[in-house]
């Protein structure tokens, strides 16, 4: 199973935000997208997700196009955004259900995905009172609770404490066994700790796309490189 992204170019306006990406994700390994702010992270994780639809270039999903069948792709992605958009005066059992409902799927593994993003003992409480350590595990739980082969997740550690950040890295690396997994981050330790391939996104071009493996040199040092 893999993501094949060919030739994407994204214009906003006169301005250029993508420029020519071409680049392969594949089951089983989660990638970094590296970036200063402004780089074109988010804008690729939000074509990724369907959110543009006016690019130009070629994206497959298992072989599903994203131009002529977004809908099909759409119910096998899962996307966990910058922002996390959860409803905070409904309770955790209740909004992960809501979700449920939207997908209109049935969900056979309601209780293992309780288990795995560690909600077991907060699904009765408002998330307005989560801290936002469990804020962030039930929008990964809404993010794969219909189970996709693709997950999207756009800055998910950032204003996490130590603790929390090792909790959701365990998570993450736990998912991305049967997955292919993208995650964006301008923190470039947690894309060091945590990934398997490497892409740094500078002024909407890709600059390096390496398996962690092969790099020569410490990321820190090859970012600087790079981007300055």
């Amino acid at each position: 199973m893999s993501l094949i992204i060919k030739n994407l170019n994204k214009n906003f306006k006169e301005h250029k935000v993508l420029n020519n990406i071409s680049i392969e994700l594949k089951k089983g390994e989660i990638t970094g997208l590296l970036g200063v702010n402004g780089a074109g992270k988010s804008t690729l994780i939000r074509i990724l997700a369907g959110y543009y639809d006016n690019w130009d270039g070629e994206i497959t999903l298992n072989g599903i196009d994203f131009k002529t069948e977004l809908k099909k792709v759409q119910k096998i992605t899962g996307y966990l955004p910058e922002n996390n958009p959860l409803y905070k005066e409904m309770y955790v059992k209740e909004y992960l259900k809501f979700i449920i409902s939207l997908y209109k799927v049935k969900v056979e593994s309601f209780s293992e995905i309780i288990e795995q993003t560690g909600l077991k003992n907060v699904l009765n409480k408002k998330i307005k009172i989560l801290s936002k350590g469990f804020k962030q595990r039930v929008g990964i739980a809404s993010s794969i609770i219909h189970n996709p082969k693709l997950l999207l997740m756009d800055e998910p550690l950032s204003g996490l404490d130590p603790v929390q950040l090792n909790e959701v890295r365990n998570l993450i690396k736990e998912l991305s066994k049967n997955k292919i997994i993208l995650f964006s981050s301008h923190i470039l330790q947690e894309i060091d700790l945590l990934c398997d391939k490497i892409i740094i996104i500078n002024k909407g071009e890709i600059i390096l796309n390496k398996y962690k493996s092969k790099l020569k040199k410490p990321l820190d040092i090859i970012f600087n490189e790079v981007v300055n």
